[in-house]
């Protein structure tokens, strides 16, 4: 492989790489956060109990499972047939081997 090949794809490679911690880093939730109490507050601030978290199921309105299998389908074959496009297109640009002496 030409080296001037080697170094981009390296430094290809590590871009993508950075990009990606700094996608990670810019979508991190909020909660890492913490409450900081007021200063001068102490321990004597009571904070307002929250109601409990009422958790809804997707019963009504969600999708069946014959829907979900023909997504899944989908997204294999589509995955399959990228996959051997690729493969088609990297052995023709292959070099063809030569036989030695």
């Amino acid at each position: 492989m030409n080296p001037i090949r080697r170094i981009r794809r390296i430094t290809a490679v590590l871009a993508g790489l950075a990009l990606a911690c700094l996608g990670l880093a810019v979508a991190t939730p909020a909660a890492f956060a913490m409450r900081v109490p007021a200063p001068g507050g102490g321990a004597d601030v009571t904070v307002p109990a929250q109601p409990p978290v009422q958790v809804h199921t997707a019963v009504v309105g969600g999708m069946t499972g014959w829907q979900t299998a023909l997504i899944a389908i989908g997204a294999a074959l589509v995955a399959a047939a990228i996959a051997v496009l690729l493969d088609r297109a990297r052995t023709a640009r292959r070099e063809p081997l030569t036989a030695g002496a």
